[in-house]
């Protein structure tokens, strides 16, 4: 894939302008699932993160942005977007390691460490259901290309012991995730994101911990938007959501402690 050049790119405010992203004018944008996924990671200034096909870079460095100290590795199959969250980290100073990787076929290096919280953002769509590009500005995001299973699988063998992993995908995912948690992961708990009040929710965070033994727990959804339907331009957050997308609020209480 070629890199990106700045006139393929945007320079977005990320809360509220603590962190500055560059990120394709085309094809795949981090939107507020990224943000969302990073303040449910209950990380502290001395942890360690890794974030599965980081792309640019916006969860991983969310959570740094939150969590002053943290550090984090970021796994890209694409050499464009390694490049541009290497870019993104360095401009807003903060640690982070990108690696060029399958993360089916890490690196050995790679491979001898543990880490106390993994995220992923895979890609919402099972093969075959979503016909997304995979040239410049397009990444491979929408569409499926590694088994959710898989991720999973690289998930459970980077984290220490006792360590979480946190994963935003579309509710309809939810027993795939389920069946990849199963034999690797416990206590599971599952935060629904529901578009307004009265609506199924459309996506879901999953927390799973390393030796968990914990009862499976279905959490109240976390309603993203005011009001019962879209009547006007502009944003219509809860203030509870505006808090975690402009002031990098956490939602990490919605889960157990």
């Amino acid at each position: 894939m070629s890199r990106f050049q700045d006139s393929d790119l945007t320079c977005n405010d990320f809360l509220n302008g603590r962190l500055r992203l560059w990120q394709p004018r085309a094809g795949y944008r981090a939107g507020v699932d990224p943000v969302l996924l990073a303040a449910a990671v209950p990380a502290t200034s001395s942890h360690t993160v890794l974030e599965l096909g980081c792309g640019a870079g916006a969860a991983i460095l969310c959570v740094l942005t939150r969590v002053p100290g943290a550090k984090g590795v970021g796994v890209e199959l694409q050499p464009s977007y390694a490049d541009l969250a290497r870019r993104n980290a360095a401009e807003n100073n903060l640690p982070i390691e990108v690696v060029e990787a399958d993360l089916s076929a890490l690196p050995a290096d790679l491979k001898q460490r543990q880490f106390d919280h993994v995220i992923a953002n895979p890609p919402y769509y099972r093969a075959g259901a979503h016909s997304g590009a995979a040239d410049r500005g397009r990444r491979i995001a929408l569409g499926e290309v590694t088994p959710l299973d898989t991720w999973f699988d690289t998930a459970a063998r980077r984290l220490a012991p006792r360590g979480h992993l946190h994963m935003i995908q579309k509710a309809d995912r939810l027993p795939d995730m389920l069946a990849g948690c199963a034999g690797r992961l416990g206590s599971v708990e599952v935060l629904p994101l529901a578009a307004r009040a009265g609506r199924s929710a459309e996506l879901v965070i999953l927390r799973a911990r390393k030796g968990g033994k914990a009862a499976f727990r279905l959490h109240a959804p976390l309603i993203l938007h005011a009001g019962e339907r879209h009547d006007k331009d502009g944003e219509s957050y809860t203030p509870q959501v505006e808090e975690v997308l402009r002031h990098g609020a956490a939602i990490s209480q919605f889960f157990s402690k």
